[in-house]
């Protein structure tokens, strides 16, 4: 079975976390732990997030003045390749040394007239003070928006279209490859239609989970599951009355309400994955993983589901930051 794998972003890094490779290592390695019995029964690809990263090199290209920020792209392409190593190192210790691990830098082309560019809200990078935040926008431009009763940079996130490294990595899966790709939801980048197959980066970040559930349906995957910190779906989340959903069709969690800023992406990710394939997704807990594909654990979306599912009242949700 192929298994698409997204890590989300505070399944490597808590909330408030700082952002740093000692931190990230032992994420990795954690993620590694959890994921090597799966990898050892089927095909696998691994998607992550990797916005706290690029928005720290962001922050430290700034404080160097003799030399321009690098653009958001090549930014992209940095923090990719940094994750992808160590997920590579951490999980090739734990699985056969014939079994190749391999990451692949991975673009995702976007629309230049994608309606985003416009707005931007996606949360990049670390917390400041409101002092700070002010700061920067003058200094740089940077646009900023209240996380909390801290403030974070925000960017433009427009739809991914195409996976430009599809064939790659179908050839690496048909070679048993473990394969890490689309982290950070790819480098965003757009096709220059003055010139055939041109493609040029774009200043933006991609959503990982929308990336990630575009890679699986274009590898034709037959399971595509996100991994956070939280254990599920939760309708009514925070509230007296939650409660974890453990099955759902894509229709009856698309008329449900849930955060922009974390849950909402991820749902709609995983609804629009089992539309359009009619195969399983779903979102859980990072620990759960193995028991998330059996069906005892996370939150299941089939096409097929007849009624919605609810799990065990004494089922408790864990605190859901917003960074990607």
């Amino acid at each position: 079975m192929l298994v698409v794998v997204a890590l989300g972003g505070k399944a490597l890094f808590r909330r408030g976390e700082a952002v740093t490779a000692d931190r990230l290592r032992a994420s990795v390695r954690t993620a590694a732990r959890a994921l090597a019995p799966l990898a050892a029964e089927h095909q696998l690809v691994i998607a992550h997030g990797s916005g706290p990263q690029v928005g720290l090199l962001a922050m430290q290209g700034a404080a160097y003045a003799q030399v321009e920020t690098y653009p958001f792209d090549a930014l992209g392409a940095q923090s990719e390749a940094s994750v992808g190593y160590m997920i590579e190192q951490e999980l090739g210790t734990l699985l056969p040394f014939e079994r190749p691990v391999a990451t692949l830098l991975t673009m995702a082309e976007v629309d230049p007239a994608d309606p985003a560019f416009k707005t931007p809200a996606t949360f990049v990078g670390p917390m400041y003070l409101r002092e700070e935040a002010e700061r920067l926008t003058s200094d740089k431009g940077w646009v900023f928006k209240s996380d909390g009763d801290k403030w974070r940079r925000v960017v433009a996130s427009p739809q991914p279209r195409h996976i430009v490294e599809l064939q790659p990595i179908k050839w690496l899966l048909e070679h048993n490859t473990i394969v890490v790709a689309a982290g950070g939801g790819g480098i965003p980048t757009v096709l220059e239609k003055s010139v055939a197959r041109r493609l040029t980066g774009a200043e933006c970040v991609v959503d990982r989970d929308m990336a990630s559930e575009l890679l699986a349906r274009e590898l034709g995957a037959d399971f595509f599951v996100m991994l956070t910190d939280v254990e599920a779906v939760f309708l009514d989340w925070g509230q007296p009355g939650e409660k974890a959903i453990r099955r759902g069709s894509p229709a009856a969690l698309e008329g449900m309400p849930f955060a922009a800023g974390s849950m909402g992406p991820k749902v709609q990710a995983a609804c629009r994955f089992a539309k359009a394939t009619g195969k399983k997704s779903a979102i859980g807990a990072l620990a759960d993983v193995g028991r998330i594909l059996d069906g005892e654990a996370g939150t299941t979306i089939l096409s097929n589901e007849a009624a919605t599912v609810y799990a065990a009242s004494n089922m408790t949700g864990a605190v859901a930051g917003r960074s990607r």
